[in-house]
């Protein structure tokens, strides 16, 4: 009996066993299986738990600093730019003597090194302010420069900060050699205590799916031509397999300086607003109040908008709402009234 019962309570002891192993095994294969099916099913909906404000791009991270709002040159001398490829939105507008100027907005991405800065004007600066963004610029007309003094805009100037903040290239002659790296703007950021967590305010974005269905006149090509000079005449050409637009200038696309990367954008937004030259030197004043024309293309197809100022930002209206735009970067062409967008805009369906 003693013998029976030693192995009666063997058998008990290995079935006991057994059965905890499979009760701790099994567990571990549902969890595993359910984390599976999750992470398929983010992938599939495309899900981000945030979202950045200037391009609608999701982010696994957060997506809250303040937007860097930076003068960049146009002239052919100061062609190619560095950082421009990295920016979400640029603002490209007439200074004096019929030659555009950037304003690159960058909050996505930081790019490494960022120019050549050039001066602030009154229009740019109302821009930037619109996007709760820290304003970069080098030199200032005088009505720039009232505003800057008076705080009216977090700022860094070249004017104050030429050699310190700043730095000349020896490659290029001054007024296209100024340049300042991202970390040498949050250094002055920090030294003048700006805060960098003023996030900006977010635009309208469609979906992956409905950018896929946007409709419109083709526009495989758009020209925008300034005034009488070839130099500043811009090209854009679309890309059917990335479904982005290559942009030319001058006869050449437009590539960071360092990588040589290409600038490829999502949405080109035209925008007819009236301008006034108000001195001797050809300085302008640019309504950016008013509202009026505009051109939205994307995915190869252009709509006729009416854009509109809210808040500070220059936003694509149709039949009284916001329209949104294709998800990723956004590059602004502003033209005078006169001569208007019916001369100085062109579309190409080839």
């Amino acid at each position: 009996m003693k013998k029976w019962a030693v192995i009666v309570a063997a058998v008990f002891l290995l079935v006991s066993g057994c059965s905890k192993k499979e009760t701790v095994k099994k567990p571990d294969e549902n969890v595993k299986k359910d984390v599976g099916k999750v992470e398929q099913k983010a992938d599939e909906k495309n899900e981000f738990p945030y979202y950045f404000p200037l391009t609608g791009k999701g982010s696994q991270t957060e997506t809250d600093s303040r937007a860097v709002a930076v003068m960049i040159n146009n002239h052919p001398a100061a062609r190619p730019q560095s950082g421009l490829n990295k920016a979400d939105i640029v603002y490209e507008i007439l200074a004096e003597g019929n030659i555009t100027r950037f304003l690159a907005v960058f909050q996505s991405e930081r790019p490494k090194n960022i120019g050549p800065v050039r001066s602030a004007r009154d229009y740019y600066i109302d821009l930037a302010k619109g996007l709760n963004a820290l304003y970069i610029a080098h030199g200032y007309s005088p009505e720039a420069k009232k505003m800057l003094e008076s705080g009216y805009i977090d700022n860094l100037n070249g004017m104050v900060y030429d050699g310190t903040l700043f730095h000349r290239a020896s490659f290029r002659v001054a007024p296209h050699n100024s340049y300042i790296t991202y970390d040498n703007i949050l250094k002055g950021a920090k030294m003048n205590k700006y805060s960098m967590d003023k996030t900006p305010p977010a635009f309208k974005f469609l979906s992956e799916e409905d950018a896929k269905k946007v409709t419109g006149a083709d526009a495989k090509s758009v020209k925008i031509s300034y005034y009488a000079s070839g130099d500043f005449d811009c090209v854009y050409e679309y890309d059917s397999a990335t479904g982005k637009y290559k942009r030319f200038q001058g006869g050449e696309q437009t590539v960071d300086l360092e990588t040589k990367d290409p600038i490829l954008l999502d949405n080109i937004f035209i925008v007819e607003a009236k301008h006034e030259v108000i001195d001797k030197k050809g300085r302008r004043t640019i309504d950016f109040q008013s509202g009026g024309k505009g051109y939205l293309v994307q995915m190869g197809k252009v709509n006729e908008v009416e854009w509109k100022n809210e808040n500070g930002r220059i936003v694509p209206m149709k039949n009284g709402e916001e329209v949104p735009f294709v998800q990723g970067k956004t590059w602004v062409n502003v033209v005078p009234t006169d001569p208007g967008m019916q001369k100085s805009v062109s579309f190409n369906v080839k």
